[in-house]
């Protein structure tokens, strides 16, 4: 057999290319996955965006120029060098877009494995876990996509929601004035925080997005408010505030920061806009600080231990599904795309920025079987 990789230009992300190479036998230890199926939200295109200064493009080295952009999904054990783990188990974690991949498993439990190849030592431990679905306290078969499609998002989401709590939001909610900007309001990891937040007593959430998304950001019942990027002016301009911007759009970060001289904080987390991308030096008020997940969870498992982090998260993950797998209103619709040409289109359509929010885009190389 051999594996099939979807690359992209690192420089130039809209330039894709699929390239085949002959399979190579294992080492000792390692393991061949099938990719089974893989997300694709505007989460994976920050992780682009921010390849190379955030480590992303190290995870499955490509050839120069070029990057395979990691994704969250399932692989199934094909072919297993490694005593613990059997050919047929399921994982779930950070795969590459591609059919098949080999991974060097170290750190064996009952609830997965540890990635050890020597080039991924210096990355965070985060991305390089694996679980196993049978044992996975997050897995159910019926979940199966919206866990692949969310999970991660949810649990930055979560994250976000706990920094600004642990810092009071910067005095946001105080004397019960004052709101959270969230941008890109129709993007899952923006709506997943709003979630959070909306449950904060005193804390107000606007959500910032395009006028085609307006009404879809509303449906969803976690924003206080919903305006459109050239609607700042509805909004007063000393009110006390926090930016949570997951657009990096920089035109709309400088209107930010210049009109609203109460600007507390604010946390670059994503970069939806890939077309407005830009810098944040020489800005008027705080300066724009890039929110790093890992950072979040390391500081609450040294403070809480794992197992009480993993509890509260499972927690909020659980009562987020519910509500996004409402029967009645969903906030996700799931959407398959098999085989190269598939997943090709699919990614020029997140790239861009365009189709419904509502979608979330399930992929794969090759042909998906249904859960």
């Amino acid at each position: 057999m051999s594996t099939l990789d979807f690359l992209v230009r690192r420089n130039q992300l809209a330039t894709t290319e699929l390239r085949e190479t002959p399979e190579s036998p294992l080492s000792e230890g390692q393991i061949r996955l099938g990719v089974d199926k893989f997300a694709l939200t505007a989460n994976n295109i920050t992780y682009a965006a921010f390849g190379d200064a955030m480590n992303y493009w190290s995870f499955y080295p490509a050839q120069a120029g070029w990057g395979l952009i990691p994704v969250w999904g399932f692989g199934t054990v094909l072919e297993s060098g490694c005593p613990g783990i059997a050919v047929g188990e399921r994982f779930y974690g950070y795969y590459p877009m591609s059919s098949q991949t080999v991974l060097q498993p170290v750190r064996l439990s009952p609830a997965g494995f540890s990635e050890g190849a020597a080039h991924r030592a210096a990355l965070h431990a985060v991305y390089n876990s694996y679980s196993r679905c049978a044992t996975d306290p997050f897995h159910t078969a019926q979940t199966e996509d919206v866990e692949a499609l969310l999970r991660p998002l949810f649990i930055t989401s979560w994250l976000i929601d706990d920094f600004l709590a642990d810092q009071d939001f910067f005095g946001v909610g105080a004397n019960g004035s004052g709101v959270v900007l969230l941008s890109s309001a129709s993007s899952k990891t923006a709506y997943g925080t709003a979630f959070q937040l909306a449950q904060r007593k005193g804390i107000e959430v606007v959500g910032l997005t395009s006028a085609a998304n307006r009404e879809f950001c509303n449906s969803l019942g976690c924003y206080h408010q919903v305006l459109g990027y050239d609607e700042l002016d509805h909004l007063t301009a000393d009110m006390v505030c926090v930016f949570v911007d997951f657009a990096g759009n920089a035109a709309l970060r400088r209107e930010i920061h210049t009109r609203f001289g109460n600007l507390k904080y604010s946390c670059s987390v994503g970069g939806t806009h890939v077309g407005q991308l830009g810098g944040a030096k020489d800005l008027p008020g705080p300066r724009a600080t890039l929110f790093f997940a890992p950072a979040q969870i390391k500081k609450r498992t040294a403070e809480w231990g794992a197992q009480e982090l993993g509890q509260r998260l499972l927690l909020a993950w659980q009562a987020f599904v519910a509500t996004v797998s409402d029967p009645v209103a969903p906030w996700l619709v799931v959407q398959h795309h098999s085989g190269p040409a598939a997943v090709n289109a699919a990614y020029a359509r997140v790239l861009g920025g365009r189709g419904d929010p509502r979608s979330g885009h399930m992929l794969s190389l090759v042909p998906i079987s249904p859960v």
